[in-house]
């Protein structure tokens, strides 16, 4: 038997150091080869570690957390075979021991009869996991369990390692009487609390705000955009030709309009080194479209909307987004914007005050649609309003010249065969 040593790879960039988000894997694991043992993060792009060896987990080289040198020991394997690592014979190679990972709570099952399927897993009566027993969990699986109500250390993992899954929910949630298990009912007293480490995509997030609104002079400007139009085409394009070339949101309106807005206002479509003390105003519009996942936000890059049709932009948006959520959206799609363009969709509320996305210099925002009665002409009539909040740096970005492109978005919107004209 011999050891094979997995090192942490150089992703590329000139990057020196990554951070370690989860292991997959612990001491005592038997792997497969192309498995993936762990996630790492360089920035705002999670990477899959995978193992080019089947074998033994010896030794894990850090904690989800924490920061690690490219080059460094990230996992030692058992394999067969001499490996690529040889022990000194003088002087062994330390080896670093994971922390115990939780074992999966115990769950009494009913003795089975012969022939006889086993009991269902809502039958099985709830073993709690000790007090300082943590249970493994995604974020995802932890912020449905807190919504929910539920305590995870009363929750069975089916998962490796005793990992609790959505599916480990959903056979707690259709339980027929979750207090008689000595889970909490929904009027019972609370008095847990959960300790949440910042890590992974949640400290890059954490880091970028901080730094977003300790260096950027923020301002914000509202507008609101009578949108009765710009939906009355939405709808009939996507009833001509949803089928063929896919339905269409508001989203690539939206980016169209920036795009033609930002001939005029060369000013906006720009970014500031602000060591270096240098504005580039750029000819391409990469647009960032600010995207939230499981994990938390992210803005994977649309690039050069200003050379791609209406539908094209929409496919993009929709592929980009969908490797977000998903967490497989390469380093290259979440870099490079030039401008950003945020929505919360049917929660974007009334107004909202953006962030900045550094070194940008500017941030549209969507605000919710609703139908309201406006007065045109002497007449009320009820009339699709949104309003766009949005966002610039002040050092850069004039008050003028932000309230005059933001009309000029409006003009566009408000009468959308204007975003087609050459």
């Amino acid at each position: 038997m011999g050891t094979h040593v997995i090192k942490m790879p150089d992703i590329g960039e000139g990057i020196a150091q990554v951070e370690l988000v989860e292991w997959f894997v612990k001491v005592g694991d038997t792997i497969t080869e192309d498995q993936v043992v762990a996630d790492v993060m360089t920035d705002k792009a999670t990477v899959e570690i995978p193992s080019p060896v089947s074998g033994k987990v010896l030794a894990l080289g850090g904690q989800p957390g924490e920061v690690m040198a490219v080059g460094s020991e990230l996992i030692r394997i058992e394999v067969e075979g001499a490996g690529n690592h040889q022990e000194s014979a003088s002087k062994p190679a330390p080896v670093v021991a994971a922390a115990p990972e939780p074992k999966p709570a115990p769950v009494e099952v009913p003795a089975a009869k012969p022939q006889v399927a086993a009991a269902p897993v809502e039958s099985a009566p709830i073993v709690p996991r000790g007090a300082n027993e943590k249970p493994l969990a995604s974020p995802a699986v932890r912020k449905r369990a807190w919504d929910a109500g539920i305590e995870l250390r009363y929750v069975h993992g089916s998962g490796p390692a005793g990992r609790i899954l959505h599916e480990d929910l959903d056979a707690f949630l259709t339980q027929p009487t979750r207090s008689s298990h000595g889970a909490p009912s929904g009027y019972a007293k609370r008095e847990d609390s959960e300790q949440i480490p910042v890590i992974g995509l949640r400290r890059k997030i954490a880091q970028r705000m901080q730094d977003a609104k300790r260096r950027v002079a923020h301002f914000s400007y509202v507008e609101e955009i009578d949108v009765t139009a710009l939906e009355e085409l939405r709808q009939h394009l996507n009833g001509k030709f949803g089928d063929s070339r896919g339905k269409l949101t508001l989203l690539p309106f939206l980016v169209r309009a920036l795009v033609v807005a930002l001939r005029d206002f060369p000013q906006i479509n720009a970014t500031y080194d602000d060591e270096a003390q240098v504005i580039t105003r750029h000819g391409a519009v990469h647009v960032g479209i600010a995207t939230q996942g499981d994990n938390g936000l992210m803005v994977p890059v649309v690039r050069h909307a200003e050379a791609a049709s209406l539908w094209a932009n929409a496919s993009e948006i929709a592929r980009l987004a969908h490797a977000a959520r998903n967490n497989k959206a390469s380093r290259e799609e979440l870099s490079g914007s030039t401008i950003t363009l945020t929505s919360l969709g049917a929660l974007g509320g009334i107004v909202s005050t953006p962030v900045v996305n550094t070194p940008e210099v500017a941030i549209v925002g969507v605000n919710r649609m609703v139908e309201r009665p406006m007065v045109i002409n002497g007449q009320i009539v009820i009339r699709k309003m949104m309003n766009l909040s949005s966002s610039f740096d002040h050092r850069v970005v004039d008050g003028m010249d932000a309230a005059q492109f933001i009309q000029a978005v409006r003009g566009l919107l408000e009468q959308p065969a204007s975003l087609f004209v050459e």
